[in-house]
């Protein structure tokens, strides 16, 4: 399975500045999840992907312009978000994908996300990532719609989807608890429950009531 927040690209498109960049990409990839933030240096990415670092330099400026590159490279894969045929199946696959991205060691998900909170621009980008792959499993509840799975077509899709998978994340990546083979599953149970009894319904804010006439002055 592929991870719906995984960075890695396994595109080599060609040319020579396409390769350094795949390069020092996956260079990035392998300091940050062997040392962290704290461990990734120009020098040790220029090293591990056997270019000069006059290159890195001029290319990526700095730390910061590496992570925003690998995180922007997540919009190069091919990732397709599961269809099982039903709303259950499809969320728990889901988890299952992201558990599985959090629980192997060296884990690149996790060094990225405690990254982004030393680098505002990696801050931005990654926010920018969870809001287009939000967006893309928002067909999962579509899906589900059209099933008649849900109650009604106006389900908050990214309510409902931040709902199934927060707590594999917080379990894995804020508690660092042991992972659990049955989470995946519970937590898209609980969130498929909630959603069919309509707690992610959309409401549309109350109108509010037109103004009283003023006053007839005497």
């Amino acid at each position: 399975m592929t991870d719906p927040l995984n960075t890695t690209s396994d595109r080599r498109p060609g040319g020579r500045t396409a390769r350094v960049r795949a390069q020092v990409l996956d260079a990035v990839r392998a300091e940050l999840a062997e040392s962290g933030h704290e461990g990734l240096t120009i020098e040790g990415v220029a090293t591990r992907a056997g270019v000069h670092r006059a290159t890195v330099y001029r290319r990526w400026r700095d730390v910061g312009g590496l992570l925003v590159d690998v995180i922007g490279a997540a919009g190069e894969i091919d990732w397709i978000p599961p269809d099982t045929g039903s709303l259950l199946g499809d969320l728990t696959a889901l988890n299952q994908e992201i558990q599985e991205s959090l629980v192997v060691q060296p884990s690149f998900a996790v060094a990225l996300m405690a990254a982004s909170f030393h680098s505002e621009q990696a801050a931005l980008a990654q926010r920018q990532l969870w809001a287009d792959r939000y967006a893309q499993c928002e067909i999962l509840v579509e899906r589900a719609v059209e099933r008649g799975e849900l109650p009604t077509p106006q389900t908050d899709a990214r309510s409902l989807l931040i709902a199934a998978t927060a707590p594999v994340y917080h379990e894995l990546v804020l508690l660092r608890a042991d992972p659990d083979p049955r989470l995946p599953e519970r937590a898209a149970h609980t969130a498929a429950l909630a959603a069919a009894a309509g707690a992610f319904s959309a409401r549309r804010a109350p109108t509010a009531p037109p103004h009283p006439p003023p006053a007839a002055t005497p």
